[in-house]
């Protein structure tokens, strides 16, 4: 500084290069420490440490495990920081819920959730969080069908005729499903409602033990997960329809149960990513674009395929609108039918 105040010389010049070459000094120094710091202004970008998942029903195994751990790592690799999968289970999916509404709005805790997100609402007269306010929602990640499943012994093969049997024998078809309130159970409460039927539900603590016994005869029919296919492969069980809108590329031969007697039906499984209500915007969006990016990487299409799951990446302001017409609909199935919690 006084090698360059010597070039200028002294005097009223000496001022103003001093405060020339000051402000030139604060300009880099503050350039550079602008370089450092992300956009937003938030500190370090995130992620800047592990993120979880928090996962409130499913066992190893089983779809919502698999869509997680998928998503898990491909985030981890992307991301450069671990995303690991905690499972958080019981009361009907409450539990890991209420631990994400409480948790930090910072992106470090994010839930993996499925239609009980919607169902809960109203299944539940009183839940310790609000599943619209206390959440700010990512993206619905997939679709899953559930299948229309029976014994070989129930002489239908079709959905129509299934149908027809039930109106001609009231209350002598059992169908399982996973536990009251779960989406199996609801899709048969909206099949009995729109088919004008009456069969009987019958609740199991998980979809292993339904499969069990409709292959030993024991029920009639259910509105399972895919994992019933390799025994309809086997013949030991017979798959009449699906429940998604449309058909699915892994089971073409399979219409859809709309197609097949009841236009309008729809009743898939989902799952859908959900933050802490305040979670910043900037953050919800990058976990929205890298989740989606990790959607179409194509060892990623190929498992979900594989499992008979079909890939969604919707936005933010998407899986919002979903959500609330989830609620009205299994609201009005739950009411209507009585559907109690276990």
């Amino acid at each position: 500084m006084s090698a360059i105040l010597h070039e200028i010389g002294a005097g009223p010049t000496l001022k103003t290069a001093a405060v020339v070459v000051s402000i030139g000094i604060a300009a880099f120094y503050s350039a550079a420490a602008g370089a450092q710091t992300p956009a937003t202004g938030a500190g370090p970008a995130y992620p800047a440490k592990p993120v979880r998942f928090v996962l409130p029903y499913g066992a190893p195994g089983g779809t919502p495990d698999i869509v997680a751990r998928l998503l898990a790592a491909k985030l981890t690799e992307a991301w450069g920081q671990q995303v690991v999968v905690e499972p958080r289970v019981g009361a009907g999916g409450t539990i890991g819920t209420e631990v994400v509404a409480n948790a930090a709005p910072d992106g470090y805790t994010i839930l993996l959730t499925s239609p009980s997100h919607a169902i809960n609402a109203t299944l539940y007269s009183k839940l310790p969080y609000d599943a619209v306010t206390d959440f700010v929602p990512i993206t619905q990640l997939v679709e899953v069908p559930n299948i229309l499943v029976i014994h070989p012994s129930v002489p239908a093969r079709s959905v129509k005729a299934l149908i027809a049997l039930a109106k001609a024998r009231p209350g002598s078809l059992n169908y399982g499903s996973a536990g009251s309130g779960s989406s199996q159970h609801l899709a048969g409460e909206l099949f009995k409602k729109m088919a004008g039927v009456d069969m009987v539900h019958i609740p199991y603590k998980g979809g292993g033990g339904v499969v069990v016994d409709l292959v030993a005869g024991q029920i009639q029919l259910t509105f399972g997960a895919a994992t019933s296919l390799p025994y309809v492969r086997s013949g030991r069980l017979v798959a009449l329809a699906v429940t998604t809108a449309k058909r699915v590329s892994s089971a073409p031969n399979l219409p859809t149960i709309a197609e097949s007697g009841l236009p309008g039906y729809e009743a898939p499984a989902w799952y859908a990513l959900f933050a802490p209500a305040r979670t910043p915007k900037s953050i919800i969006d990058k976990v929205q674009a890298d989740t989606v990016r990790a959607l179409k990487a194509p060892d990623v299409r190929e498992r979900l395929a594989f499992e008979t799951i079909q890939p969604v990446g919707s936005t933010s302001a998407g899986l919002a609108e979903f959500l609330k017409r989830e609620i009205a609909k299994w609201g009005a199935i739950i009411k209507e039918s009585g559907a109690k919690v276990d």
